[in-house]
């Protein structure tokens, strides 16, 4: 296998130029107060994430012969696109495997470049198996998504980028799947700057670099949940693995309900949408995984590529996450006038009542109670504090 060197990089810094864009990187105050956080967008990258970078690289290396054959890869969605793009681009034919519960923005994203498409039931595992056995009985060329030296070259530019862009950064936060993104900048940052601090990221529900890097050997998790597909792999890769033990500072874990809120908090602050991949670093800062006092931080938002009826339901939950949204049980006397005066109550304290479902109470509790559950829309967890309190001190019991 090639080994990687920072040549490497530069080289494929040169080859991606007039294919992958330089992404912005914006500064985020009011994402987390008192830290100085900036956000590398590489949402807004050519197919809507980072993969095209190294997935581009690794094609231009190809020899003429493993061209001709076409290539397979798999993917749980982004590096399927970033193949497929720079497939179509050289003319090669491409076979992209994905997991059947990929988001169907993506599997339509990756057609559209002109793939041929095989879902696999499964994860994205699953699909990395069936990939291999079609390398095998068909003869492609197999286009590893993270643990190859290309790949990680590749992806490797958004540090140099990032070292041009803000040249006295303290810290990176980085997101971890099967490693290829981390490895890339963390080896090209601490290569140019050992002083930077790389932090990684990884989904509570799939926590394999994380659980590989605690125990000091490849671990594979016996399955993953969560709402980052993209970073939902449950084996590290074995060269992603090394690099991240020597150039990774540290690696921390986000629930789903922190995700979803930082997904909110972009969308509402900074007009920015991301998936819940890319959402991870920015999870992390928001909620406290990581010390980030006097030190000058890139979140590094990994991908946009976020289906539409996910993204409802992750709003809900962001809402309910960051005190933007509450529901309360009230129990009361079933008389006129009761619902009028818990309505009276919330608007006086500038809360909006969005849902109210009114009920008897059930056997055994007393013949004229009732329970009344109300949703309304709240500025903060302060404020839903103030609403609870204004209606207890008026004698309504919160169940």
């Amino acid at each position: 296998m090639k080994e990687l060197t920072l040549d490497h990089v530069y080289k494929a810094s040169y080859a991606l130029r007039g294919v992958a864009r330089q992404t912005d990187v914006l500064y985020a105050p009011k994402l987390k107060p008192g830290t100085e956080l900036y956000l590398k967008t590489e949402n807004l990258q050519v197919t809507g994430s980072f993969k095209v970078r190294g997935a581009y690289y690794k094609m231009s290396q190809l020899t003429e012969e493993e061209k001709a054959r076409g290539v397979v890869a798999c993917s749980a969605g982004n590096h399927a696109q970033g193949v497929a793009l720079a497939a179509q681009k050289n003319g090669i034919k491409a076979v992209i495997c994905l997991p059947d519960g990929a988001p169907i923005s993506k599997v339509e994203a990756t057609r559209s470049y002109g793939a041929e498409i095989c879902l696999v039931e499964g994860v994205y595992d699953d699909a990395y198996a069936k990939a291999l056995q079609l390398r095998d009985e068909e003869g492609y060329t197999f286009i590893h998504p993270f643990d190859d030296p290309d790949v990680i070259a590749g992806q490797g530019t958004i540090a140099l980028e990032l070292i041009e862009q803000l040249p006295d950064l303290d810290a990176i936060i980085v997101p971890i799947g099967g490693g290829g993104l981390i490895s890339g900048v963390a080896y090209t940052i601490k290569s140019l700057n050992p002083n930077v601090k790389v932090y990684g990221v990884q989904a509570s529900g799939a926590p394999s670099m994380l659980n590989s890097i605690h125990d000091a050997h490849i671990e594979k998790l016996d399955s993953v949940l969560t709402i980052a597909d993209g970073i939902a792999v449950k084996q590290p890769g074995s060269l992603t693995y090394d690099i991240c033990s020597k150039y990774v500072d540290d690696i921390v874990t986000v629930t789903d309900d922190e995700i979803s809120a930082a997904i909110l908090a972009l969308m509402e602050q900074h007009k920015l949408v991301t998936e819940g991949a890319g959402a991870v670093a920015v999870a992390a800062a928001m909620f406290d995984k990581l010390d980030l006092n006097g030190k000058k931080t890139v979140c590094l938002l990994s991908g946009g590529n976020i289906d539409v009826t996910i993204l409802s339901r992750v709003i809900t939950r962001g809402l309910l996450m960051s005190g933007r949204s509450c529901q309360l049980n009230i129990e009361l006397v079933d008389k006129p006038g009761q619902l009028m005066n818990v309505s009276r109550i919330i608007a006086e304290q500038g809360g909006n009542v969005t849902a109210v479902h009114h009920e008897h109470s059930n056997e055994g509790s007393d013949v004229n109670g009732c329970s009344l559950r109300i949703t309304l829309e709240t500025r903060n967890f302060a404020h839903i504090d103030s609403i609870k309190r204004a209606l207890t001190e008026n004698g309504l019991k919160i169940i």
